[in-house]
């Protein structure tokens, strides 16, 4: 049979051509990651450390403290009453203050690194004007290596997070749709297979990744000079590997959902802990450490970590064979159950 006549590729192109009238897959799928990205971009770009703001309580010393903690450039200090102080120290307007009248107290929140930040500055800062001199002086060098900037960290969970929503949304609340509009039941009737139907989706899907890929990474390199530093080849595998892996989840979801509400109740489930322990704004390494082994076995931890380690840490294919792993396991079990399970009615 030539490829042209095979039911897979029929249904392949349908699905395209269904794709293509639907412009606000072109948004979710291309501009929304894009605008994303350069709205987070602009917020978390890198600029010039700021100044701590630290409050000196007033009192008879207050000036004379003030003074000797504004010679770093590094603070910025403002001398306000007790309650003031209090105030700002609750709202987190300030990361510190200091109550100037023997014994010199500083009052902070250590769990907050910038309060950290200001509690050393401040002590240096104090002992410097009692006349403490340092033993050794220490140069300084600044570090700007390739992949160190907040949005080098970014757009790898941006992709991945895309390639999850595709995967859910454009392949598994589709079928949904399809099954809600009683269009499923029409096709029993013809001689299709089940197997043909569904990879029509993921092949789709692939196709549409192959375009969606460079677009945003185009896009990174072009506004914020965001580059792949590892090998290409890797990074494909592991963004294909990915939305293999989330094509398969979304059709298993897809499998027996009868509508629209329950697809979308079930896909909120499967994806609002990945959007939160995956590491898409913020490391895994926050968590607690006994959390961290579970949380990456999560398909998109595993897809976020493949793609961080070729991009900003120059890894190869075999850098990545845990997370490929991972991704293939969770693409393979899903898709077998989904065709077992999947129902046409």
């Amino acid at each position: 049979m030539a490829l042209r006549d095979a039911p897979l590729w029929h249904l392949t192109m349908a699905r395209i051509r269904t794709w293509m009238r639907e412009p606000e897959v072109l948004f979710w799928s291309f501009g929304f990651p894009i605008l994303l990205t350069i709205a987070l971009g602009v917020a978390f770009r890198n600029r010039p450390a700021e100044a701590v703001t630290v409050l000196v309580e007033a009192g008879p010393s207050a000036a004379q403290v003030a003074k000797a903690l504004a010679e770093d450039k590094q603070l910025t200090v403002a001398i306000v009453d007790h309650g003031e102080a209090a105030r700002q120290l609750r709202a987190g307007l300030a990361a510190l203050s200091v109550r100037p009248e023997p014994p010199l107290t500083v009052r902070y929140d250590p769990t907050r690194p910038e309060s950290r930040v200001a509690k050393l500055l401040t002590d240096n800062a104090i002992q410097r004007s009692l006349g403490r001199r340092d033993v050794a002086e220490i140069a300084g060098q600044v570090v700007d290596e390739p992949g160190a900037r907040y949005v080098d960290f970014l757009v790898p969970g941006l992709i991945g997070m895309n390639l999850m929503q595709s995967g859910l949304w454009g392949v598994g609340y589709s079928i949904v749709e399809m099954r809600s509009k009683r269009l499923l039941r029409r096709l029993v009737a013809t001689p299709m297979r089940k197997s043909d139907f569904l990879l029509s989706f993921l092949i789709t899907r692939l196709l549409l990744l192959l375009i969606e890929l460079p677009v945003v990474m185009g896009m990174a390199y072009l506004l914020f000079d965001v580059r792949i530093q590892g090998s290409l080849v890797a990074y494909l595998a592991v963004a294909v590997t990915g939305a293999l892996a989330f094509a398969g989840v979304g059709l298993l979801v897809a499998s027996r959902a009868k509508t629209t509400q329950t697809a979308s109740g079930l896909m909120n489930l499967v994806s609002m802990p990945m959007f939160v322990g995956s590491g898409v704004f913020f490391s895994v390494k926050n968590f607690p450490e006994m959390a961290q082994p579970l949380l990456r076995l999560l398909p998109l931890t595993a897809l976020n970590d493949g793609l961080r380690a070729v991009q900003n840490e120059a890894s190869g294919l075999v850098g990545v064979l845990p997370q490929l792993a991972v991704l293939g396991g969770i693409g393979v079990v899903t898709l077998i159950l989904a065709v077992r399970i999947f129902r046409w009615d």
